[in-house]
């Protein structure tokens, strides 16, 4: 029962956490119009489908957008 841990690992495992429209909104203080408009240009992070219409964005790659625009 339950998952086998491998002791021979040595990095720990990293879990990516999923974000939903409104936290996204408040990090980047970006609409949603702007936020759907960037992604089909290009220029945002696409979300993950997670099932009917529920989408959400990795973190991960949420940050990571943020990072470039701070440092430009």
């Amino acid at each position: 029962m339950g998952e086998e841990i491998d002791k021979g690992a040595t990095e720990p495992r990293h879990t990516t956490r999923l974000i939903r429209l409104p936290e996204v909104q408040h990090r980047v203080g970006l609409g949603r119009s702007t936020i759907y408009r960037w992604m089909a240009e290009g220029k945002f992070p696409k979300p993950v489908q997670l099932g009917g219409y529920a989408v959400a964005w990795a973190e991960d790659e949420v940050d990571s957008w943020v990072e470039c625009r701070l440092q430009r």
